[in-house]
């Protein structure tokens, strides 16, 4: 296998641009020794000369005249690329794909990024907003670098670094009577038709599995795929649900009321999710530093 190095395709190309070792030399900053045996490593690698020397003049060979359109070629994509990866490393450019449930984007994100888009305007970022169960796929499939999602559980796959408890609150119709409370219990909320996610949302799941510990069950008079359904259908008041805290400001946009919501009292961590044994670019990077430094700003801005 022919092993050519840059240095020499620089040497050639010089020399056979100004036709003169003395000027070669200047372009590429070498001593002339040093230029010549460039030049002569890289005749024995490629098997045979790519210059006729005389004493007054020096021309390219027939093979030195194909190969000079490739090396510069070679040279101005290699030099095109470092230069571009140069600008990745120094964050001038490059792209970050992440994931995250539809309660953090549409929240605690726009924050993030306008934050991320101020230090580093020039990498461009693209959001996936999908279900949390979503999110872990697409983590673990290398779909995206990054997700923003609840605690997955333990993996061997997988890196959690957890960021805030997000905790449920009750959510009812403004004219409720629990409104009157600033906490409300399980035991209260499920006195009223209760509006649920469809299974098999984690959601869903997480409330059934509290509440069957504690002898309690939940018995929904309306199941739904979408939590801005729940909003809607509590604010029409049609009945009550529960949601994480991360929806408090799109239950209140929508025109239902939150209540804090105990007895039990359920949380889920989320955090944000990366593939273990795959370095993130550093592009991905830099916004996983962000997201994890605002995470106590995170946190109070979920609070009621």
């Amino acid at each position: 296998m022919v092993n050519i190095t840059l240095k020499q395709l620089r040497a050639f190309v010089a020399v056979a641009r100004t036709q003169s070792f003395t000027e070669a030399c200047v372009q590429v900053h070498l001593s002339q020794p040093a230029l010549s045996i460039a030049i002569k490593n890289l005749e024995e690698e490629v098997g045979g000369a790519l210059f006729s020397r005389t004493t007054r003049a020096i021309a390219l060979t027939p093979e030195g005249e194909e190969f000079y359109p490739v090396a510069q070629k070679i040279l101005h994509d290699c030099e095109t690329a470092l230069d571009d990866l140069n600008q990745r490393f120094a964050l001038n450019r490059g792209r970050v794909v992440l994931a995250a449930m539809p309660s953090f984007a549409s929240s605690l994100l726009p924050g993030i990024i306008s934050q991320y888009r101020a230090l580093y305007p020039n990498v461009s970022v693209t959001i996936n907003d999908v279900i949390a169960e979503d999110v872990v796929d697409m983590v673990r499939n290398g779909q995206v670098e990054v997700g923003i999602t609840f605690d997955p559980g333990r993996s061997e796959d997988l890196e959690f670094v957890p960021l805030f408890e997000d905790r449920f609150v009750a959510v009812v119709h403004p004219g409720h009577p629990l409104t009157e409370l600033t906490h409300v219990s399980w035991q209260a909320l499920l006195k009223n038709d209760f509006i649920a996610l469809q299974r098999p949302s984690s959601i869903r799941l997480l409330i059934e599995a509290k509440l069957r510990q504690l002898g309690m069950q939940v018995s929904p008079e309306f199941e739904t795929h979408q939590l801005a359904t729940i909003g809607r259908m509590v604010a029409t008041d049609l009945g009550v649900s529960a949601v994480p805290s991360l929806c408090i400001q799109q239950m209140r946009e929508l025109g239902a009321v939150c209540r804090e919501l105990d007895t039990p009292v359920m949380s889920r961590p989320v955090g944000v999710v990366t593939r273990k044994r795959y370095p993130l670019s550093t592009a991905a990077r830099s916004l996983v530093e962000i997201i994890l430094d605002s995470a106590q700003e995170l946190s109070e801005k979920i609070k009621l």
